[in-house]
């Protein structure tokens, strides 16, 4: 910013030391720092907005081009279809005579009925059939669970 040389400066701290005083000068001087600390916050402040506006407008400018290109390339795509389009119908008119030309289109899958009563519930399982399986009819509490599959004494 400016061009101070070390004699300089220290010119003018002897011209501030006889001016403001030596029991003043140490408050003088954090003052002076936080002044230019927030005064080189606020330039960078500035700058830092600087360069967001130009990126915003690169951007706008970016933006502004490839929706160009999309419309281009969008009405080229239309214009070529719209071609094909009457290139078909001209090469398809003299073959069918006056009926129109359909796709062929499979019918619709028709409805059946699952045959599935849920709320009816046909059979209940045996009991013979769950001891055999090992199916839990009742629940055991944590005690009874120990005790029943605790080892059996070797005696």
């Amino acid at each position: 910013m400016l061009d101070l040389g070390i004699s300089k400066i220290a010119l003018i701290g002897v011209v501030a030391l006889i001016v403001i005083g030596p029991e003043k000068l140490p408050r003088v001087a954090r003052t002076l720092g936080t002044m230019l600390g927030k005064a080189q916050r606020y330039v960078a402040d500035v700058k830092a907005e600087v360069n967001r506006s130009m990126d915003l407008d690169e951007l706008k400018k970016m933006k502004e081009t490839m929706e160009d290109a999309a419309r281009g390339v969008e009405q080229s795509v239309q214009s070529s279809a719209i071609d094909f389009e009457k290139d078909w119908n001209n090469t398809t008119a003299g073959l069918m005579g006056d009926e129109a030309v359909k796709p062929w289109e499979p019918p619709p899958p028709s409805y059946k009925h699952p045959g599935k009563k849920w709320r009816l519930k046909q059979t209940a399982m045996p009991q013979w059939y769950k001891s055999k399986i090992g199916t839990r009819t009742r629940a055991l509490s944590g005690a009874a669970r120990v005790a029943r599959y605790r080892p059996k004494p070797l005696n």
